[in-house]
């Protein structure tokens, strides 16, 4: 399974985001999406997920060889930073709600109780209102049900910035996991992140997507070059993914 961008442009105003950018991503890995403030990700995340459109280009989800370009919104899941759940419900009454209507995209058959529990979210806190949790057991519960269904396309916007130690560690290992049903797309403004728990990492910049070397990803001067390739508009990039 592959997601293939191609020849991608997006403008708001005169501020060009895409400029022809195109990006392979495959099912298998976690890519690092990395950028600028500014730069992007979160309009890239949009357009992918189709709630924003490119000015022109394609996004194309390939499965079994077929490239769709009318793919379906159920196969795409979507992280956001900030999250967006049901405020009047409680986390055991919306995990129950999100598995009665996706009960034919769900594999493993757990109950609500024993999907909260695996988040660390303890029993005495299933029956509180979305609304009363902080924002770390809300990104908790959100994560839950995106990573519940196996989307196709995983989009996480960055999504660990609101986890303790523990808490983030538990949400890496779903992530890991996640990536063998999907194609694992993750945004971060931390680098240090991106090296331990991703396969490949992918800058934008210039209105570009360009894809940094996997076995160059732990070298000791890493950090330093990405710093340099996105402070620097006089660098070329490191290498650009031709789909």
């Amino acid at each position: 399974m592959k997601l293939i961008l191609e020849k991608i442009n997006k403008n708001f105003e005169k501020k060009v985001i895409f400029n022809e950018a195109s990006y392979t991503f495959e099912k298998g890995k976690i890519y690092g999406l990395l950028g600028r403030n500014g730069s992007g990700k979160t309009t890239l995340f949009n357009c992918i997920s189709r709630n924003m459109m490119v000015d022109s280009g394609t996004i194309l989800l390939e499965k079994s060889g077929e490239k769709e370009q009318d793919y379906e919104d159920t196969d795409i899941g979507f992280v956001y930073t900030a999250p967006h759940l049901p405020a009047f419900m409680t986390a055991y009454e919306f995990v129950k709600f999100f598995i009665d209507i996706n009960r034919k995209r769900i594999a493993n058959e757990k109950t609500p109780t024993e999907y909260l529990l695996s988040v660390g979210i303890e029993e005495e806190d299933h029956h509180r209102l979305l609304k009363d949790f902080s924002h770390g057991m809300q990104n908790k519960v959100q994560m839950l049900v995106s990573l519940m269904v196996e989307s196709p396309v995983l989009l996480l916007d960055e999504p660990l910035t609101s986890f303790d130690v523990v808490a983030a560690h538990e949400m890496k290992e779903m992530i890991i996991k996640a990536k063998n049903k999907s194609v694992v797309i993750f945004s971060t403004h931390i680098l240090q992140l991106a090296q331990d728990l991703c396969d490949e990492v992918v800058l934008l910049h210039h209105n570009k997507l360009i894809g940094v070397d996997p076995a160059r990803i732990h070298d000791k001067d890493f950090e330093e070059e990405v710093i340099q390739i996105l402070s620097d508009k006089d660098v070329e990039p490191v290498q650009e993914e031709e789909v």
